[in-house]
């Protein structure tokens, strides 16, 4: 079986994990809306008991960490584990909203608002942002694998992905922790609190996470500028291939 064969089935393997974990997600989202939202998921968020939010997020760590694994123990290579990481994440990622609409119908359109995430703080976004992330992930683990023997990735190039990444999950925070800094100052804890719990999403912060986005395609195209020029070569022979 050729190089090419092994890195298909196994993102296809892959795939079939992460849609499965998808569907799992989604349907501990329709238990928890099933008892806290009963008229339908909306902000501001309904508070629920300590011990209900120390296990959401214990589970979204060890969703993490289910995630993290699979990616280790299928790659060979410190790129291919990243790559395969970030693969099931997107995958996993767009079949949850995917289920969800399915079970609950839920969301109405792409722009409707959701909480993604609680570490360390709640993450609120419009569910079209983690879903454009998402592909993007999806499409830089299958291009880098496949190219991986030409690649020449720097120290740099990876603290331009971090930075690209951090940026476009400030996006998802900002809310929250301008919340967070503002009733800081004040010393007010009971203030916090209650702004908290009220707290109702206005406008996105598009300009934050679309900056990000272009931190890391330009980061991947510097890359390719850099690579091997055998790389060349062999794209031309896959178009040719596929042509023929």
């Amino acid at each position: 079986m050729t190089e090419e064969k092994k890195l298909f089935k196994t993102f296809l393997w892959l795939a079939f994990f992460s849609i499965a974990m998808g569907y799992m997600e989604s349907a501990i989202v329709v238990y928890l809306r099933k008892i806290y939202y009963p008229d339908g998921f909306r902000f501001p968020l309904t508070p629920i008991e300590t011990n209900i939010g120390v296990t959401e997020i214990l589970r979204e760590a060890a969703t993490l960490i289910m995630l993290i694994t699979i990616g280790i123990v299928a790659g060979k290579t410190k790129l291919q584990r990243f790559s395969f990481f970030i693969f099931c994440f997107g995958i996993w990622d767009i079949f949850y909203y995917v289920f969800l609409k399915v079970l609950l119908d839920w969301p109405r359109n792409l722009f409707d608002w959701d909480i993604l995430f609680l570490i360390p703080v709640p993450w609120v976004g419009p569910v079209i942002a983690p879903c454009i992330l998402s592909l993007t992930m999806i499409s830089f683990a299958i291009v880098l694998t496949s190219f991986e023997r030409h690649l020449k990735i720097k120290t740099t190039d990876w603290l331009m992905l971090s930075a690209g990444s951090l940026i476009i999950i400030f996006s998802f925070i900002f809310d929250y922790i301008s919340i967070l800094l503002s009733q800081t100052d004040s010393g007010n804890s009971e203030a916090l609190l209650s702004e908290m719990n009220n707290y109702i999403p206005g406008t996105y912060h598009w300009w934050i996470f679309i900056f990000g986005e272009c931190i890391l395609i330009v980061t991947l195209l510097f890359i390719f500028r850099r690579s091997k020029p055998g790389m060349n070569y062999h794209i031309t022979d896959s178009i040719l291939t596929i042509d023929n």
